[in-house]
């Protein structure tokens, strides 16, 4: 049985998706029982666990040959991450406890760097995690694909993405989820002793000026990339209701000059490319 944390987003469900496609067993491990009627319908178990209650993690746990752990999402966090140290907390107990044979754990590109920003929550789950007494592995993907989807509406109504990552055609690893699921998925079916990390990509390295030609094509009409000038980051995410931007901004930062990226060689490449994913998200929104 492989426990699966996050199976109701984008990642967790393609990680899911090619374990039962593969005949394996999985236990879906849910905030909301509600949202995991579909899981259910597809054969999993279900497991009712908040990633901040450790004893109903350990139960979700219990008996697992394989465990992954996509912690949330915290987009606005406080100083000092507290959400994220509550989530840190409560699976660290829970994996001591319940032994499962092996974890996967998604964390992010640009995990090791040493400036705080937004990704430093990862960080906190590395440094937490290499702790535990099971072998463990590190996913560590790219910039999502899936982040165009903000650009949507402003590339097919008035032909313009807003870009922060610049310059506007620097490449950077970007990664589909579907990717993200997959190889997931197949780093939970594997044997390995200690702690490894393993950091994918997608099929090649892109710009915003490559994402705004790949929405030209689709919408057969001009679309063009413009950076989002820094000055205005701060009051623009406080205008959208952000209370502590700072996190977000150095991010971004981190992209753009570079210390933010992969840390070694030997980086996993993705089959799915940037042209697809954009299809897919177009047309779901039609």
């Amino acid at each position: 049985m492989y426990a699966v944390t996050g199976i109701t987003g984008k990642v967790g469900g393609a990680l899911a998706k090619t374990l039962l496609a593969a005949g394996l067993p999985v236990r879906a491990v849910v905030r909301d029982i509600e949202r995991a009627a579909p899981w259910a319908a597809l054969g999993c178990q279900i497991a009712s666990a908040r990633m901040e209650d450790a004893a109903a993690l350990a139960a979700a746990f219990e008996g697992a040959k394989g465990v992954f752990i996509l912690p949330p999402s915290e987009f606005d966090p406080e100083h000092g991450f507290p959400e994220a140290r509550a989530v840190i907390d409560a699976v660290s107990a829970a994996l001591v406890k319940a032994r499962p044979a092996k974890v996967v754990c998604l964390s992010t590109i640009g995990a090791q760097a040493t400036q705080v920003n937004l990704l430093t929550q990862r960080t906190m789950i590395e440094v937490a995690l290499r702790k535990m007494p099971m072998p463990m592995t590190f996913l560590r993907p790219g910039w999502f694909m899936e982040n165009a989807a903000w650009d949507i509406a402003s590339a097919r109504d008035s032909g313009l993405v807003a870009s922060y990552l610049q310059p506007l055609d620097k490449p950077v690893p970007m990664v589909a989820t579907a990717d993200v699921g997959r190889v997931a998925a197949e780093l939970l079916q594997q044997d390995w002793t200690g702690t490894r990390v393993v950091e994918l990509e997608g099929p090649q390295r892109l710009s915003p000026n490559d994402i705004a030609a790949a929405f030209a094509r689709i919408f057969g009409r001009p679309v063009h990339a413009e950076p989002v000038p820094r000055a205005h980051w701060e009051p623009l995410f406080r205008s959208q209701g952000m209370k502590h931007p700072q996190h977000r901004i150095r991010m971004l930062d981190g992209f753009n000059e570079g210390w933010i990226d992969f840390e070694r060689e030997g980086v996993i490449q993705g089959h799915v490319d940037l042209e697809t994913v954009l299809r897919d998200m177009v047309s779901r929104q039609a």
